[in-house]
Protein backbone atom coordinates (compact mmCIF):
# COMPACT_ATOMS: atom_id res chain seq x y z
CA UNK A 1 0.00 0.00 0.00
CA UNK A 2 1.65 3.20 -1.08
CA UNK A 3 1.37 6.57 0.50
CA UNK A 4 1.29 10.13 -0.81
CA UNK A 5 4.55 11.01 0.89
CA UNK A 6 8.26 10.78 0.31
CA UNK A 7 10.74 10.26 3.13
CA UNK A 8 13.84 12.09 4.26
CA UNK A 9 16.08 10.52 6.92
CA UNK A 10 18.58 12.91 8.47
CA UNK A 11 21.46 10.58 9.23
CA UNK A 12 24.01 13.32 9.33
CA UNK A 13 26.02 13.66 12.41
CA UNK A 14 28.00 11.99 15.10
CA UNK A 15 25.94 13.99 17.59
CA UNK A 16 28.59 16.48 18.62
CA UNK A 17 30.84 13.83 20.03
CA UNK A 18 28.45 12.79 22.78
CA UNK A 19 28.94 9.17 21.76
CA UNK A 20 32.72 9.40 22.08
CA UNK A 21 34.82 6.73 20.40
CA UNK A 22 31.70 4.85 19.28
CA UNK A 23 31.20 7.43 16.54
CA UNK A 24 34.87 8.02 15.69
CA UNK A 25 34.49 5.87 12.60
CA UNK A 26 30.76 5.73 11.95
CA UNK A 27 27.67 7.89 11.85
CA UNK A 28 25.34 7.46 14.84
CA UNK A 29 22.72 6.08 12.45
CA UNK A 30 25.04 3.17 11.66
CA UNK A 31 25.51 2.14 15.31
CA UNK A 32 24.74 -1.53 15.97
CA UNK A 33 21.62 -2.22 18.05
CA UNK A 34 19.98 -5.30 19.56
CA UNK A 35 22.52 -7.88 18.31
CA UNK A 36 21.45 -7.80 14.66
CA UNK A 37 20.34 -4.31 13.65
CA UNK A 38 21.76 -0.91 12.95
CA UNK A 39 20.00 2.17 14.25
CA UNK A 40 18.81 3.33 10.84
CA UNK A 41 17.03 0.01 10.17
CA UNK A 42 14.17 1.10 12.42
CA UNK A 43 13.37 4.30 10.54
CA UNK A 44 13.91 2.63 7.16
CA UNK A 45 11.54 -0.18 8.08
CA UNK A 46 8.97 2.35 9.32
CA UNK A 47 9.15 4.14 5.95
CA UNK A 48 8.79 0.92 3.99
CA UNK A 49 6.06 -0.50 6.28
CA UNK A 50 4.12 2.77 6.02
CA UNK A 51 4.10 2.50 2.24
CA UNK A 52 6.60 5.28 1.58
CA UNK A 53 8.38 4.01 -1.51
CA UNK A 54 10.89 6.77 -2.03
CA UNK A 55 13.34 7.70 0.70
CA UNK A 56 16.42 9.91 0.77
CA UNK A 57 19.05 9.34 3.43
CA UNK A 58 21.08 12.50 4.00
CA UNK A 59 24.44 11.62 5.46
CA UNK A 60 27.47 13.62 6.22
CA UNK A 61 29.80 12.42 8.84
CA UNK A 62 31.71 9.14 8.54
CA UNK A 63 29.09 7.83 6.21
CA UNK A 64 31.06 4.96 4.64
CA UNK A 65 29.78 2.30 7.04
CA UNK A 66 26.29 3.66 6.55
CA UNK A 67 26.59 3.61 2.76
CA UNK A 68 27.89 0.03 2.81
CA UNK A 69 24.90 -0.98 4.90
CA UNK A 70 22.40 0.82 2.67
CA UNK A 71 23.62 -0.64 -0.62
CA UNK A 72 21.38 -3.60 0.21
CA UNK A 73 18.18 -1.61 -0.13
CA UNK A 74 16.29 -4.76 -1.16
CA UNK A 75 16.02 -5.71 2.52
CA UNK A 76 13.69 -2.77 3.06
CA UNK A 77 11.81 -3.32 -0.19
CA UNK A 78 12.94 -0.07 -1.80
CA UNK A 79 13.61 -1.86 -5.08
CA UNK A 80 13.98 0.31 -8.16
CA UNK A 81 10.34 -0.23 -9.12
CA UNK A 82 9.27 1.41 -5.84
CA UNK A 83 11.14 4.61 -6.57
CA UNK A 84 13.93 3.53 -4.36
CA UNK A 85 16.36 4.53 -1.72
CA UNK A 86 18.70 7.45 -2.35
CA UNK A 87 21.80 8.12 -0.31
CA UNK A 88 23.12 11.67 -0.54
CA UNK A 89 26.37 12.95 0.89
CA UNK A 90 27.65 16.51 0.59
CA UNK A 91 30.48 15.34 -1.65
CA UNK A 92 28.21 13.87 -4.27
CA UNK A 93 25.37 16.30 -4.10
CA UNK A 94 26.88 19.73 -3.78
CA UNK A 95 28.84 21.67 -6.32
CA UNK A 96 31.49 23.04 -4.00
CA UNK A 97 31.58 20.05 -1.64
CA UNK A 98 30.21 22.19 1.14
CA UNK A 99 29.51 20.28 4.29
CA UNK A 100 25.88 20.65 5.22
CA UNK A 101 25.60 23.63 7.52
CA UNK A 102 22.56 22.28 9.32
CA UNK A 103 19.52 20.06 8.93
CA UNK A 104 17.57 22.51 6.75
CA UNK A 105 20.65 23.11 4.63
CA UNK A 106 21.14 19.38 4.03
CA UNK A 107 17.61 19.19 2.61
CA UNK A 108 18.13 22.37 0.59
CA UNK A 109 21.31 21.00 -0.97
CA UNK A 110 19.27 18.03 -2.19
CA UNK A 111 16.43 20.17 -3.48
CA UNK A 112 16.23 18.27 -6.78
CA UNK A 113 14.96 15.26 -4.79
CA UNK A 114 12.00 17.39 -3.66
CA UNK A 115 11.48 18.99 -7.06
CA UNK A 116 11.51 15.69 -8.94
CA UNK A 117 8.93 14.11 -6.68
CA UNK A 118 5.21 14.68 -7.00
CA UNK A 119 3.95 13.24 -3.71
CA UNK A 120 2.02 15.68 -1.58
CA UNK A 121 3.91 15.30 1.71
CA UNK A 122 7.40 14.85 3.08
CA UNK A 123 7.99 12.81 6.24
CA UNK A 124 11.26 13.96 7.82
CA UNK A 125 12.92 11.81 10.49
CA UNK A 126 16.33 11.20 12.02
CA UNK A 127 18.32 8.02 11.61
CA UNK A 128 19.31 7.36 15.21
CA UNK A 129 16.00 6.69 16.97
CA UNK A 130 14.65 3.27 17.86
CA UNK A 131 10.88 2.95 17.49
CA UNK A 132 8.12 1.55 15.31
CA UNK A 133 5.62 4.05 13.92
CA UNK A 134 2.96 4.00 11.23
CA UNK A 135 3.52 7.33 9.46
CA UNK A 136 0.00 7.09 7.98
CA UNK A 137 -1.38 8.11 11.36
CA UNK A 138 0.96 11.08 11.49
CA UNK A 139 -0.19 12.23 8.04
CA UNK A 140 -3.86 11.63 8.96
CA UNK A 141 -3.48 13.88 12.00
CA UNK A 142 -1.73 16.46 9.80
CA UNK A 143 -4.65 16.53 7.34
CA UNK A 144 -7.29 16.47 10.06
CA UNK A 145 -5.87 19.63 11.62
CA UNK A 146 -5.12 21.34 8.32
CA UNK A 147 -1.60 21.76 9.67
CA UNK A 148 1.41 23.27 7.92
CA UNK A 149 3.76 21.09 9.95
CA UNK A 150 3.01 18.24 12.35
CA UNK A 151 5.56 17.13 14.95
CA UNK A 152 5.47 13.71 16.61
CA UNK A 153 6.03 14.03 20.35
CA UNK A 154 5.98 11.88 23.44
CA UNK A 155 5.24 12.63 27.10
CA UNK A 156 8.54 11.63 28.66
CA UNK A 157 9.21 10.60 32.20
CA UNK A 158 12.99 10.80 32.20
CA UNK A 159 15.53 13.01 33.84
CA UNK A 160 17.31 14.20 30.69
CA UNK A 161 14.52 16.27 29.12
CA UNK A 162 17.08 19.01 28.53
CA UNK A 163 18.39 16.87 25.64
CA UNK A 164 15.17 17.35 23.69
CA UNK A 165 13.01 19.92 21.97
CA UNK A 166 10.24 20.68 24.48
CA UNK A 167 6.82 21.67 23.17
CA UNK A 168 4.01 23.72 24.66
CA UNK A 169 0.67 23.27 22.92
CA UNK A 170 -2.85 24.60 23.34
CA UNK A 171 -5.86 22.32 24.06
CA UNK A 172 -6.25 21.61 20.35
CA UNK A 173 -2.65 20.47 20.07
CA UNK A 174 -1.36 23.55 18.25
CA UNK A 175 2.22 24.49 19.03
CA UNK A 176 2.60 27.67 21.07
CA UNK A 177 6.25 27.43 22.13
CA UNK A 178 9.17 25.21 21.20
CA UNK A 179 12.35 25.28 23.25
CA UNK A 180 15.41 23.42 22.04
CA UNK A 181 17.25 21.66 24.90
CA UNK A 182 15.94 23.98 27.63
CA UNK A 183 17.70 24.02 30.99
CA UNK A 184 14.32 24.08 32.77
CA UNK A 185 11.73 22.31 30.61
CA UNK A 186 8.21 23.76 31.03
CA UNK A 187 6.45 20.55 29.93
CA UNK A 188 7.42 16.91 29.45
CA UNK A 189 6.15 16.86 25.87
CA UNK A 190 9.29 16.20 23.86
CA UNK A 191 9.64 16.35 20.10
CA UNK A 192 10.79 13.05 18.55
CA UNK A 193 12.33 14.81 15.57
CA UNK A 194 9.69 13.30 13.26
CA UNK A 195 7.82 15.80 11.10
CA UNK A 196 5.35 15.92 8.23
CA UNK A 197 5.13 18.96 5.95
CA UNK A 198 3.72 19.53 2.48
CA UNK A 199 6.41 19.17 -0.17
CA UNK A 200 5.68 22.50 -1.86
CA UNK A 201 5.61 24.35 1.47
CA UNK A 202 8.98 22.84 2.39
CA UNK A 203 10.47 23.97 -0.92
CA UNK A 204 9.09 27.50 -0.43
CA UNK A 205 10.36 27.79 3.15
CA UNK A 206 13.84 26.52 2.27
CA UNK A 207 14.09 28.92 -0.68
CA UNK A 208 13.21 31.73 1.70
CA UNK A 209 15.37 30.96 4.76
CA UNK A 210 18.60 29.49 3.32
CA UNK A 211 19.66 32.67 1.44
CA UNK A 212 19.09 34.55 4.71
CA UNK A 213 21.46 32.19 6.55
CA UNK A 214 18.84 29.97 8.19
CA UNK A 215 20.30 26.47 8.11
CA UNK A 216 18.59 24.63 10.94
CA UNK A 217 15.20 22.94 10.72
CA UNK A 218 14.35 23.39 14.40
CA UNK A 219 15.75 26.86 15.01
CA UNK A 220 15.04 28.53 11.69
CA UNK A 221 11.74 26.88 10.78
CA UNK A 222 9.94 25.45 13.81
CA UNK A 223 10.96 28.07 16.34
CA UNK A 224 11.22 31.08 14.03
CA UNK A 225 7.90 30.39 12.32
CA UNK A 226 5.89 28.90 15.18
CA UNK A 227 3.51 31.89 15.20
CA UNK A 228 2.86 32.28 11.48
CA UNK A 229 2.64 28.56 10.60
CA UNK A 230 0.03 26.17 11.91
CA UNK A 231 2.21 23.63 13.68
CA UNK A 232 0.53 20.76 15.50
CA UNK A 233 1.67 17.91 17.72
CA UNK A 234 0.90 14.21 17.20
CA UNK A 235 1.26 12.15 20.37
CA UNK A 236 3.10 8.84 19.95
CA UNK A 237 2.60 6.32 22.73
CA UNK A 238 4.75 3.38 21.64
CA UNK A 239 8.35 2.55 22.60
CA UNK A 240 10.71 5.31 21.50
CA UNK A 241 14.31 5.89 22.39
CA UNK A 242 17.29 7.57 20.84
CA UNK A 243 20.99 6.79 20.80
CA UNK A 244 22.01 10.35 20.27
CA UNK A 245 22.05 11.65 23.82
CA UNK A 246 25.20 9.74 24.77
CA UNK A 247 26.85 6.47 25.63
CA UNK A 248 24.48 5.57 28.44
CA UNK A 249 21.53 6.07 26.08
CA UNK A 250 23.22 3.73 23.60
CA UNK A 251 23.75 1.16 26.36
CA UNK A 252 20.19 1.45 27.68
CA UNK A 253 18.57 1.07 24.26
CA UNK A 254 20.53 -2.13 23.68
CA UNK A 255 19.66 -3.50 27.10
CA UNK A 256 15.99 -2.72 26.46
CA UNK A 257 16.11 -5.46 23.82
CA UNK A 258 16.45 -7.98 26.64
CA UNK A 259 12.94 -6.98 27.77
CA UNK A 260 10.30 -9.23 26.29
CA UNK A 261 7.81 -6.46 25.49
CA UNK A 262 10.40 -4.36 23.64
CA UNK A 263 11.69 -7.31 21.64
CA UNK A 264 8.19 -8.48 20.83
CA UNK A 265 7.22 -5.06 19.50
CA UNK A 266 10.10 -5.06 17.01
CA UNK A 267 10.61 -8.73 16.22
CA UNK A 268 7.37 -10.63 16.84
CA UNK A 269 4.63 -8.17 15.92
CA UNK A 270 3.87 -7.29 12.33
CA UNK A 271 5.08 -5.15 10.60
CA UNK A 272 8.63 -6.26 11.37
CA UNK A 273 11.88 -4.34 11.46
CA UNK A 274 14.09 -5.50 8.58
CA UNK A 275 17.85 -5.48 8.34
CA UNK A 276 20.52 -6.56 5.88
CA UNK A 277 20.78 -10.33 6.23
CA UNK A 278 24.14 -12.05 6.74
CA UNK A 279 25.01 -15.59 5.70
CA UNK A 280 26.63 -17.05 8.77
CA UNK A 281 26.27 -20.22 10.76
CA UNK A 282 24.10 -20.08 13.88
CA UNK A 283 25.73 -19.39 17.25
CA UNK A 284 27.51 -22.34 18.85
CA UNK A 285 27.56 -23.12 22.58
CA UNK A 286 30.45 -25.39 23.53
CA UNK A 287 30.26 -27.75 26.49
CA UNK A 288 31.29 -25.28 29.21
CA UNK A 289 29.30 -22.36 27.81
CA UNK A 290 26.73 -20.80 30.11
CA UNK A 291 24.76 -18.03 28.41
CA UNK A 292 21.66 -16.47 29.94
CA UNK A 293 19.47 -13.38 29.54
CA UNK A 294 21.40 -12.33 26.44
CA UNK A 295 20.86 -11.68 22.75
CA UNK A 296 23.30 -13.34 20.43
CA UNK A 297 24.26 -12.69 16.81
CA UNK A 298 25.02 -15.33 14.21
CA UNK A 299 28.42 -16.97 13.85
CA UNK A 300 29.27 -16.52 17.54
CA UNK A 301 31.10 -19.24 19.53
CA UNK A 302 30.84 -19.44 23.33
CA UNK A 303 33.14 -21.29 25.70
CA UNK A 304 32.55 -19.14 28.78
CA UNK A 305 29.82 -17.46 30.82
CA UNK A 306 27.67 -14.65 29.48
CA UNK A 307 24.93 -12.90 31.42
CA UNK A 308 22.61 -9.95 30.65
CA UNK A 309 24.55 -8.90 27.56
CA UNK A 310 24.09 -8.05 23.90
CA UNK A 311 26.44 -10.03 21.68
CA UNK A 312 26.75 -9.19 17.97
CA UNK A 313 27.96 -11.37 15.09
CA UNK A 314 31.07 -13.53 15.00
CA UNK A 315 32.11 -13.00 18.62
CA UNK A 316 34.30 -15.62 20.33
CA UNK A 317 34.62 -16.17 24.08
CA UNK A 318 37.32 -18.40 25.59
CA UNK A 319 37.09 -20.97 28.40
CA UNK A 320 36.66 -19.62 31.90
CA UNK A 321 35.73 -16.15 30.63
CA UNK A 322 32.88 -14.14 32.16
CA UNK A 323 30.92 -11.43 30.33
CA UNK A 324 28.28 -9.48 32.27
CA UNK A 325 26.10 -6.41 31.60
CA UNK A 326 28.06 -5.71 28.45
CA UNK A 327 27.78 -5.06 24.73
CA UNK A 328 30.23 -6.88 22.46
CA UNK A 329 30.15 -5.73 18.85
CA UNK A 330 30.93 -7.79 15.80
CA UNK A 331 34.15 -9.81 15.67
CA UNK A 332 35.26 -9.35 19.31
CA UNK A 333 37.53 -12.12 20.62
CA UNK A 334 37.67 -12.73 24.35
CA UNK A 335 40.53 -14.94 25.56
CA UNK A 336 40.49 -17.53 28.35
CA UNK A 337 39.77 -16.47 31.94
CA UNK A 338 38.88 -12.89 31.00
CA UNK A 339 36.33 -10.77 32.86
CA UNK A 340 34.25 -8.20 30.96
CA UNK A 341 31.69 -6.34 33.03
CA UNK A 342 29.76 -3.06 32.57
CA UNK A 343 31.56 -2.54 29.28
CA UNK A 344 31.06 -1.75 25.63
CA UNK A 345 33.57 -3.36 23.27
CA UNK A 346 33.45 -1.91 19.78
CA UNK A 347 34.10 -4.09 16.73
CA UNK A 348 37.08 -6.43 16.55
CA UNK A 349 38.38 -5.85 20.06
CA UNK A 350 40.77 -8.66 21.05
CA UNK A 351 41.50 -9.51 24.68
CA UNK A 352 44.35 -11.90 25.37
CA UNK A 353 43.96 -14.51 28.15
CA UNK A 354 43.35 -13.21 31.66
CA UNK A 355 42.43 -9.60 30.77
CA UNK A 356 39.89 -7.73 32.90
CA UNK A 357 37.75 -4.93 31.52
CA UNK A 358 35.45 -3.77 34.30
CA UNK A 359 33.39 -0.56 34.31
CA UNK A 360 32.51 0.93 37.70
CA UNK A 361 28.78 0.55 37.01
CA UNK A 362 26.30 0.59 34.16
CA UNK A 363 26.36 4.38 34.52
CA UNK A 364 30.13 4.50 34.28
CA UNK A 365 31.00 2.01 31.56
CA UNK A 366 34.38 0.83 30.36
CA UNK A 367 34.58 1.44 26.60
CA UNK A 368 37.14 -0.04 24.23
CA UNK A 369 37.36 1.49 20.79
CA UNK A 370 37.27 -0.47 17.54
CA UNK A 371 40.22 -2.80 16.97
CA UNK A 372 41.73 -2.43 20.46
CA UNK A 373 44.12 -5.30 21.34
CA UNK A 374 44.98 -5.96 24.93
Amino acid sequence: MSMKAIGIILAGGNNEGRLGVLTDHRAAAALPVGSSYRAIDFTLSNMSNSGIGKVAVLTQYNSRSLRDHLTSSKWWDFGRKHGGLFVFTPFTSSTDSNWFRGTADSIYQNMTYLLRSNEEYVVITSGDSIYKMDYHKLVERHEEKGADITIAYQRMYRDDLNNFGIMEMDEGGRLLEFEEKPEHPKTNEASLGIYVISRTLLIDILNEIIPQGGFDFVKDILIAKRKELKIYGYEFKGYWNTLSTGVSAYYNVNMDFLKKEVRDAFINEYPYIETKAKDEPPAKYNKDADVRDSLVGSGTIFNGKVEHSIIFRKVYTGEGSVVKNSILMEGCRIGKDCVVENAILDKEVVLSDGQQIIGKSIHDLAILKKGTRL
